[in-house]
């Protein structure tokens, strides 16, 4: 652990134009971020750690510019260091695939500024371009795609919202009762498939999803594929993506994944457990690269179910 450590890339909010009671940029990252204490922007102001685009320092009293864009720090007392490596898969002019570890953040959130995705990258290459093309929760693993040139970054962040790439997962949970009684039985057959639809809303805390009444606004295909000592590996394609999709459907069937810490029931706060992640990984992503028309199809390696479970 160390103390007082401050993100060694900027971040950034662009003034709103819907903001007209704020006269001072002070006045509107108070208000934007309440988490943070007005001192403390005060601090950062007089630091010289808050600036505009050209980096033009900001001073307690410069006025709030609609459409600009404000760069500061983020800094927390300590930040955890994460013992897993990340590992680049397929490296291209434009992009790079890489294997994102469990408790990684993918971008500077909560008490991680350094240690995330994006800032190892862009230290370990040199090229302060790298951003990433799309979302991948800390606790889960996987594949990732990042862009490495911010002239071509869009048409890699549209890929995804135009749903032209496939994403594959998988998942280890525990069987609900009727796979166990179907087993005990002999009359599973393997794989077993279900196409989950349903709406997908935020509950509290707001981190957490629920499914909720109305139309549904989420859709997953999963499949169960292998099982072993009452667990279940599981093949999972997100046709949409939203926030927790495959990890409340998956609670939905009564299998949820294992080591959730967040579903069906919200655990205590607590250090990070390395010994016990999440069961759940991007495995796979495949997509035709819009620059050069190609197909790009990389996996990483996926859960061994026996290892899983005997390791339980």
């Amino acid at each position: 652990m160390s103390s007082s450590v401050r993100a060694t890339q900027a971040s950034y909010v662009v003034l709103p134009e819907t903001v007209t009671d704020k006269p001072t940029v002070l006045s509107f990252l108070v208000s934007q971020f309440p988490a943070i204490a007005e001192a403390v922007w005060q601090k950062r102001i007089v630091d010289g750690k808050v600036h505009w685009r050209d980096g033009t320092l900001i001073t307690a009293q410069t006025a709030f510019i609609p459409r600009e864009r404000v760069y500061y720090y983020r800094e927390v007392e300590q930040e955890s260091l994460i013992p897993f490596k990340e590992k680049c898969l397929l490296q291209t002019d434009e992009f790079l695939l890489v294997f994102k570890p469990h408790f990684l953040a993918v971008n500077p959130s909560g008490n991680f500024v350094n240690e995330c995705l994006v800032n190892r990258l862009r230290l370990k290459t040199g090229n302060q371009q790298i951003v990433a093309a799309h979302r991948l929760d800390r606790a889960t693993a996987g594949v990732m795609l990042l862009s490495q040139k911010s002239e071509t970054r869009h048409d890699y962040h549209e890929l995804f919202k135009s749903g032209q790439i496939q994403k594959t997962y998988q998942a280890v949970a525990p069987l609900n009762n009727q796979i166990k009684q179907m087993l005990e039985q002999g009359s599973l057959t393997l794989p077993m498939h279900w196409t989950v639809k349903n709406r997908i809303s935020k509950t509290t805390p707001s981190f957490r999803m629920c499914i909720s009444d109305g139309e549904a606004n989420s859709h997953s295909e999963i499949r169960l594929i292998e099982t072993f000592g009452g667990y279940g590996l599981f093949e999972l394609v997100p046709v949409t993506g939203r926030t927790h999709q495959l990890r409340v459907h998956m609670m939905s069937l009564g299998m949820s994944i294992l080591n959730d810490r967040l579903y069906p029931e919200l655990l205590d706060k607590a250090a990070d457990d390395f010994a016990k992640p999440l069961k759940l990984m991007a495995r796979r992503l495949s997509f035709t690269d819009p620059i050069t028309d190609e197909d790009v199809d990389v996996s990483c390696d996926g859960f061994n179910l026996q290892d899983e479970v005997q390791n339980l």
